[in-house]
This record gives C-alpha cells, sequence and structure tokens, in this order.
C-alpha cells in the first residue's frame, strides 16, 4: 500500500500518491523531477462550453443542400471536394451554428496524424490549463481521447485530412459525440462516415460571394463563368480587385494574359498557401508516386472540361495503368467521373496549362496527337467529343505554333461542325487550319486545298452562295492546276461551285454538273456514287422544287446498289424522294420512306448527329402536310427533336428550321 491511498501489486512494482524524487527497486533508482497525478475527471469543461473556430464564416453564401444533409446526418460525416470548393468554409459555418448544442466544440487542422495529435494535445490544454508545461504531448492526447471517450454532447470538427485510414485510431475510441471531416480525398470513407460531396456555387452565388469583397460589378458575370463559380478563385480575384481598384473585367484581362502570376497573386498579408497555384499543387505533389496520373490531368488540360471519354486516352499506357491514374485522380477530387467519362474543373485546367515547365508544352503535344488518333475511333458520339475537344484546343493555343497535326485536327473538327450547321462554331477552326496548312504546307498542298473548301462551303451557309462563290471557283481552278481534272477531288470541287451558283447562273450550274457526269463515268462507271451524285445534283437543277418522283426513285436504287456503298448519299436522295412524295400528295408512303431514312441514318452515325435531325425533320415536314391528326403528331416530334438539338447541337440553322415547323 503506497501513501495516500495508492496501490501496486507485483515484484518491485511502486506506488506513489503524491510528488516521489527517487525510487528504488532494489535493481536500479529512477530519479524522477517533478510528477503530477491526474485523477480522470481531471479534464473538465465549463458550464459556458469550450469553444475553438477559426474565422471563416464571414463570407458564406449559398450551400442550404448541404447544411441540411448535414444536420440530418449523426456521428462522422465527411465534406469532400475539389481544393478551394469551400470545404472548410462549410465546416465552419455549420459547426459555428450547432455550438449551443454542444459542450465542446473544437477545430483541428489534421492533414497530417502529427497535426492530428498535436489538435488533440491542444484540447486537452484548454480543458486543464494546469497541465500546461506538465504533462508531455502523447500523454496530453491521450487525456483527450480518453475524455472524448466517455462525455458525450462534443463536435469535433477535422479539417483537411488526406487520408481516411489516418482517423481510424481516434475514431476507435471516440464516444457518442460528432465528427465532421472535410477532405480533398473522395472515396475511401464508405467505412467511417457518410460523404457529403461539393460542388461549385451556382453564378447568383458565385456572384453574391464576389460582391462580398468588391462592390465592382464591370464583367463580373462573365468572370464568375470563367473562374468556374470555385469560391477560393472567387475569393482571390476579389481582395485582388478590391486592393488595385480595378473591375471584374480587367482582372479577366489580367488573367488571359498572365495566367501564371495571377493564379499566384496574392494580397497584401494574404495566405500564399491558400492561392490556386498552391492549392493544387499540394495534390499534385501527393500523386508523384503515379507519374501517369500527372501526365493524364496535364493532357486533358487543354481539352474541354467535360465529356473526355476514356478511349482517347488508351495510348497512354495498359488499361491497369490508366485506369490506376484516372482512379487517383479521382479519389483526390482533381476530377470526377460521370456516365464513364472524365470531367475537370476548367480552372485546374487553366493553372496546369499556365506551368511554364516543359512537361506541359510536352503534354500539349500529346493532346494533339491523341485528338488526331480519335477522329478515326468508331463508336457513337465520339467525333463529335474529339471535334468539341479540338476546339477547346484551339482556344488554348497561339495559331502560330500550330503543328500540322494541330491544323489537320482543326480542319476536321471545322468540317464535322459544318456538317452539324453550327457554322459559328465551324468556321473560325477552317479560317484557322487555312492560315496553317498554309504555312506548314504551301497553298497547292491537298490539305490546303481540302481546308479552303470546307471553309467556302461554311461561308456558302453563314452568308449564302455568294459569299462562296469566288472561293469555290478559286479552288476549284487550283484542283484542276494541281491535281488534273480527273481526280475525284476535282470532280467534287466542280459540284460544290456547281450548288453555289445554282440560283445565280443555272445554266453554269447545268454545265459544270455536266461535265462532272461525264468524267465520273468515264473514269468511275455509271454505278459509282460520284457518278450517281453528280446526275441528282444536276436533277435537283433541272427539276428545283418539283423534282420527278420516277426519277428519285431510279437514282434512290442505284444508290443503293452503288459501288463502293455511300450510304450518306443513299439517305440525301430518299430525303429528297419522300419530300416529292409529299408535295405529290402521298402522306403515308412519303412518312415511311422518312422513316426509312431515319433509320438508316441512325445505323450510320449513332443517336445525335444532324443527318439524324435532318431525317426526322423530314418527317415532321411530311406529316404536317396531312390531316389534322397528322399535323398534331408532327407537333409532338418536332417538340422533341428541338429538344434534342438544341441540347447536341445547341442554336444553329437546323433548331431554326425545326422552330419553323413547330410555328
Amino acid at each position: 500500500m503506497g501513501a495516500a491511498g495508492a496501490e501496486a501489486s507485483g515484484e518491485r512494482s511502486v506506488a506513489a500518491g503524491g510528488a516521489i524524487g527517487r525510487v528504488n527497486t532494489g535493481d536500479f533508482v529512477t530519479q524522477v523531477e517533478r510528477a503530477t497525478l491526474l485523477p480522470p475527471e481531471a479534464l473538465r469543461v465549463g458550464a459556458s462550453g469550450l469553444v475553438h473556430l477559426p474565422e471563416r464564416t464571414r463570407l458564406f453564401v449559398g450551400r442550404e443542400r448541404e447544411l441540411a444533409l448535414l444536420d440530418a446526418g449523426s456521428g462522422v460525416q465527411v465534406i469532400c471536394g475539389l481544393g478551394g470548393i469551400g470545404k472548410s468554409t462549410l465546416a465552419a459555418r455549420w459547426a459555428a451554428d450547432r455550438v449551443a448544442d454542444h459542450t465542446v466544440v473544437w477545430w483541428i487542422t489534421a492533414e497530417t496524424p502529427a497535426e492530428l495529435d498535436a489538435g488533440l494535445a491542444e484540447l486537452a490544454r484548454a480543458m486543464q490549463p494546469s497541465v500546461v508545461g506538465v504533462l508531455p504531448e502523447d500523454a496530453l492526447r491521450e487525456r483527450a481521447l480518453q475524455w472524448l471517450a466517455t462525455n458525450e454532447g462534443w463536435l469535433l470538427v477535422l479539417d483537411n485530412v488526406s487520408d481516411p485510414a489516418d482517423l481510424r485510431p481516434l475514431l476507435a475510441r471516440a464516444g457518442s459525440g460528432r465528427v465532421l471531416v472535410t477532405s480533398r480525398r473522395a472515396t475511401g470513407w464508405q467505412d467511417i462516415g457518410r460523404a457529403v460531396a461539393l460542388e461549385v456555387l451556382d453564378p447568383g452565388e458565385a456572384a453574391e460571394l464576389f460582391r462580398g469583397v468588391c462592390e465592382a460589378d464591370d464583367g463580373l458575370d462573365a468572370l464568375c463563368e470563367e473562374l468556374g463559380c470555385l469560391p477560393l478563385a472567387l475569393k482571390q480575384a476579389a481582395a485582388y480587385c478590391a486592393e488595385a481598384g480595378i473591375t471584374p473585367r480587367t482582372y479577366a484581362e489580367l488573367l488571359a494574359a498572365y495566367p501564371a502570376e495571377m493564379f499566384a497573386a496574392t494580397t497584401e498579408g494574404g495566405e500564399a498557401a491558400r492561392t490556386l497555384a498552391r492549392v493544387w499543387q499540394v495534390t499534385l505533389d501527393r500523386l508523384g508516386d503515379t507519374p501517369l496520373a500527372v501526365t493524364l490531368l496535364r493532357v486533358i488540360a487543354w481539352w474541354a472540361p467535360e465529356g473526355i471519354p476514356r478511349r482517347l486516352l488508351e495510348p497512354l499506357g495498359t488499361p491497369l495503368e490508366i485506369t490506376e491514374a484516372v482512379r487517383r485522380l479521382a479519389a483526390h477530387s482533381m476530377i470526377t467521373l460521370r456516365n464513364g467519362e472524365l470531367a475537370v474543373h476548367r480552372l485546374v485546367q487553366a493553372v496546369v496549362r499556365a506551368d511554364l515547365a516543359e512537361p506541359t508544352a510536352l503534354a500539349r503535344e500529346l493532346a494533339v496527337a491523341l485528338l488526331y488518333d480519335g477522329v478515326s475511333l468508331d463508336g457513337a458520339g465520339v467525333e463529335r467529343q474529339v471535334a468539341v475537344h479540338a476546339e477547346a484546343l484551339a482556344g488554348h493555343t497561339p495559331q502560330a505554333e500550330d503543328t500540322d497535326s494541330a491544323a489537320m485536327l482543326f480542319w476536321l473538327a471545322g468540317t464535322f461542325f459544318g456538317m452539324d450547321t453550327a457554322i459559328s462554331r465551324s468556321r473560325p477552326l477552317c479560317e484557322r487550319a487555312v492560315h496553317s496548312l498554309r504555312r506548314v504546307h504551301g497553298p497547292d498542298h491537298p490539305h490546303t486545298l481540302g481546308a479552303v473548301q470546307s471553309l467556302a462551303l461554311t461561308m456558302r451557309m453563314a452568308e449564302g452562295e455568294d459569299a462562296s462563290i469566288d472561293l469555290l471557283a478559286g479552288n476549284l481552278a487550283d484542283r484542276l492546276r494541281v491535281q488534273g481534272p480527273d481526280d475525284p477531288d476535282t470532280l467534287r470541287a466542280r459540284w460544290f461551285l456547281a450548288e453555289a451558283v445554282q440560283g445565280r447562273d443555272p445554266e453554269r450550274a447545268e454545265a459544270l454538273l455536266t461535265e462532272n457526269i461525264e468524267h465520273s463515268r468515264r473514269l468511275l462507271g455509271p454505278s459509282h456514287p460520284l457518278t450517281i451524285q453528280a446526275r441528282y445534283a444536276l436533277l435537283q437543277t433541272l427539276t428545283g422544287q418539283n423534282p420527278d418522283v420516277a426519277e428519285l426513285e431510279a437514282l434512290a436504287t442505284e444508290a443503293e446498289q452503288a459501288a463502293p456503298g455511300d450510304p450518306l448519299l443513299e439517305t440525301t436522295i430518299k430525303r429528297s424522294l419522300a419530300l416529292a412524295l409529299s408535295a405529290a400528295g402521298e402522306t403515308e408512303r412519303a412518312f415511311c420512306v422518312a422513316e426509312e431514312v431515319t433509320e438508316m441514318s441512325r445505323r450510320i452515325g449513332g443517336g445525335n448527329d444532324a443527318h439524324i435531325f435532318l431525317s426526322r425533320l423530314t418527317s415532321v415536314h411530311v406529316l404536317n402536310q396531312g390531316a389534322q391528326e397528322q399535323r398534331d403528331r408532327a407537333q409532338a416530334l418536332a417538340a422533341e427533336l428541338l429538344d434534342d438539338c438544341l441540347r447536341v447541337l445547341g442554336e444553329c440553322s437546323l433548331t431554326q428550321l425545326v422552330r419553323e415547323e413547330l410555328a
């Protein structure tokens, strides 16, 4: 029995009920400079409670859904999302609103296990100031864990946790209090607690957050869009504008001209570690053991932020390597996965592109090569995705640095948008391709001539035939000079010119098409698609809006039997046949042909392209010429078609035609 009721048992054991200086067990002597014994109840909370929260809640907007989810939860909850998206601000706001419900509300920066331990030790000190300087850190941490295990009604906020595994020792001993975690890790929480994924603000909330720091309004909506409504970026921009006395529009101009400097800029007294340039670099450093993940992120930084198909990335590694790279990026919230495709925040892309290191330039070249390879990929929608990403890449790179592959990519993308009647997207890409191909290959190269032809066709759709005639005529002259009169590309150039001059000079159009028929029959034979196409074009020229049904039926049959087959030519002729039948009053037969064409178009291109929409529009037009019951059906089909056109193509000439059928 020791002093003050302390007990010990066992050979050479020691018990002490107060301060002692020396202990002799017979084998050795231990000198104790100072010892203070703390009973279990030594750590206590005063009647007013104990609160430690950072001052992060003044600038707070929106998040009603997330706050409601946190209110409805219990135990351990995790707010996860991209760095800078506002996880800590949300956690601080929710915790501040719950102070009255808890005896202890304690915030711990827990990026590493050491920081977590230090935060628990600080909690013990706050509960019992007398232990300061008495107990070592590990003992303080242990006392805090004991208190959490034996008390309830407390709330711990663990901020910026890097690894779910770091929390398991704490959670294994925590009692019935609540734990709120913030983390960039999007996965790995299933055995710990419920995860609440945080998204960016909506545009109205983004503008409100900006105005909370800076009242300047000129160009604010555009800047919010440029910054992707990311809270950290908005705060950084607003503080900079307020301090520099500039408008959001000016800030956006500086950002476009000096991205690297602006992403790293801080205001006086600002936290350098909280700039966009630093926040995501921390995550990239953690991904350093998976180099392909960083390479993949550098590549997709040059593409559109959404709708990135995994198959475009296949050349970068084995299926397992690609899967692992994607998994790690998603786990650290650097990308999101939607319907089997990748998406990345546009500011993450911008920060990655702004890095002037050599890997950035290499990644840009790789981004071009992967898209160029992707042009020939099979599968519905892939070509559209390639075109969209090529368009984004063109917007991120200077024209003067276009390689042959980049120029070809922009030409193909521009041609695709032209076929989709998206002229506002087609023309800039075609113009750039013409300029770059002339610089790389000269004006007489077949690729240059092809890009010029695509540009002319785009101008024709945008401004009418007159705008394109000179360019098409020059292109035909160049092809005759460079490729000769018998080249298939020359035949196509003559056909395009004939189409353009048909309204102004039908005799010239007839002469051009007749010449084409003669060349095609002699060179390719009567059953070749180019010969049939020339005959179809001549029929359209000669008969105008009233083509002969029998002749169209004969051409449609020949197109079905053409060698080699040309499904697009076949559908084009049959669309004209459906319209001709409708004009002749044969509505039911016309509709059957139109539906057949729609199904053919779907087999050719999948479900979402201009050819399918044009075929569906033909069905709508045919039904609109029939009885009231058929017109009612046409209106329903047109409304559905308009939704699909707007979703896939956006505003274009085809959507305008659909609206006319709805009128």
